[in-house]
């Protein structure tokens, strides 16, 4: 896959980059890219829930009355789940919802997200930034060059390794999103309208494999 490189003026630099097929070519794998976003979203879940038990409420622990010989129903204490105050049953507990998927399957999500933003073309290859001091507005200014609109639309902006220049520039932007290309998730993709790399990022997809965080 064949992508024009541009600069921070929005027009191609006339140098281009060649995105690996297997990686930007696939046919999209729809179900493993619900896996991976469904684990991401259980893995955000605190799973923090809790209701009393009766063992829990307040109340005597005393009979209400004798077992038999009332005429009425057998009762408990006045922790019973069946009075106003009492216990719950089967109530929620606090528990993770986090759970696990192959490597495998995580590999082949992000591929295949990677494939849907291609074939989307909104993927944007953009000349590395460097910025002397945090310079929100200049941010801004180049995503407008590169005819993404930062009101309506989110993006995610791909670096090689950390930048704090870069991220303190974009972090107030609250459509723009910033990470190293190693920390890109399947989640990230999918929930992004354009994929920003700057030339450096993109450039490790044509020396190494992808990394399988998903």
């Amino acid at each position: 896959m064949q992508v024009d490189i541009f600069n921070i003026e929005g027009k191609k630099t006339g140098r281009s980059i060649e995105l690996p097929e297997e990686i930007f070519g696939v046919e999209p794998n729809n179900h493993v890219i619900y896996l991976a976003v469904k684990q991401f979203l259980a893995a955000q879940r605190q799973g923090t829930h809790k209701v009393k038990t009766r063992a829990e409420v307040k109340g005597a622990s005393r009979k209400l009355h004798k077992q038999k010989g009332t005429g009425g129903s057998r009762k408990g204490n006045i922790r019973n789940p069946l009075y106003k105050g009492g216990g719950t049953i089967f109530g929620p507990k606090p528990h993770s919802y986090a759970f696990k998927l192959n490597r495998k399957v995580k590999d082949l999500a992000k591929i295949s997200a990677l494939s849907v933003k291609a074939k989307e073309n909104s993927i944007i290859v953009l000349e590395d930034v460097k910025f002397d001091a945090p310079k929100t507005k200049q941010f801004v200014s180049i995503l407008k060059n590169l005819n993404i609109n930062v009101a309506g639309k989110k993006t995610m902006f791909i670096l090689p390794e950390y930048n704090d220049n870069v991220y303190l520039s974009l972090r107030n932007i609250p459509t723009v999103a910033g990470t190293m290309l190693s920390d890109v998730n399947t989640y990230d993709i999918m929930n992004s309208n354009y994929l920003v790399f700057t030339e450096s990022a993109a450039k490790i997809f044509t020396e190494e494999p992808i990394a399988a965080e998903a």
